[in-house]
């Protein structure tokens, strides 16, 4: 799903990327209705309460609980709880369709996904990711996620392309020094200046070699941090499926479920139709 550069390593190993880190996000808290809220099988799974993190007002209103809805008797979460009067009903039937008409969408994407992906993202976690976009917070995440991943990968491979700049130029400056050496050698002297411009042109490629290498290590592992960060991320902001690994049908699974989220959010972002 991801525009990647690292196609333009030399054959540099590079494991499966996801997006690019941000900084942490409170997660949404989840709790399991009492009666009333979604159907069997629908509703969220409990979460510890926890607060907000600093500097995250960009990202829009939290999807924490509702005090004062749980306390009223009403089912807990924000937008499902019925304990604010009248209105408490009309919120909690949008967030339950909301919800359903999510996960119905998340269905119907996941059949494009390879059976092996189809077996793994189960009605449950789908589910669970549906809840986890009813704000459309998640959403916002994700695009300044790949942003930031845009960003990041472009800084990464003009490094890369630089260096490789800087070399061509060293190398042709040599090669010019040894045909200008070459013309002014008298004849007898000729293959031994050869032999030593070799020599000199072969320890010049070994130098170039070794800092190509060392500047793909140098991606590979900052790209690899960069996993990691974007994993707890996502673990964070209490999206399913999201936490650290390096296990690599995980990062598969993670990156189909971040290409459904990607999916979705530009279907949401579609004008709707008028009725006819």
């Amino acid at each position: 799903m991801l525009r990647d550069p690292r196609a333009a390593l030399e054959e540099a190993s590079v494991p499966a990327r996801l997006l690019c880190c941000l900084s942490s996000l409170k997660p949404p808290q989840r709790r399991r209705p009492d009666s009333a809220g979604p159907a069997r099988g629908l509703g969220p799974k409990p979460g510890p309460r926890v607060t907000p993190l600093p500097n995250m007002e960009r990202f829009g209103p939290p999807f924490i609980y509702d005090d004062a809805g749980d306390a009223a008797g009403g089912v807990g979460l924000a937008g499902y709880g019925s304990g604010g009067g009248g209105g408490g009903s009309d919120r909690t039937a949008r967030q339950q369709a909301r919800h359903y008409q999510l996960l119905s969408e998340l269905q119907t994407l996941v059949k494009a996904l390879p059976s092996s992906c189809q077996q793994r993202l189960s009605y449950t976690i789908l589910s669970d990711l549906a809840l986890a976009l009813i704000d459309g917070t998640v959403f916002e995440i994700v695009q300044g996620l790949l942003e930031i991943q845009h960003l990041t990968e472009r800084n990464l491979y003009n490094q890369r392309l630089t260096l490789h700049s800087e070399h061509r130029a060293l190398k042709q400056e040599m090669l010019h020094k040894h045909k200008d050496a070459q013309q002014c050698c008298k004849p007898h002297n000729l293959p031994l200046l050869k032999a030593a411009q070799q020599r000199e042109l072969q320890a010049m490629e070994q130098r170039i070699h070794n800092e190509q290498l060392m500047m793909d290590k140098k991606i590979v592992l900052e790209l690899d941090q960069k996993v990691v960060d974007q994993q707890s991320t996502l673990e964070k902001a209490g999206v399913s499926g999201f936490y650290i690994t390096t296990n690599p049908q995980e990062l598969t699974l993670q990156m189909n479920m971040l290409e459904l989220i990607r999916k979705l959010q530009q279907k949401e972002a579609q004008p709707r139709k008028p009725f006819s």
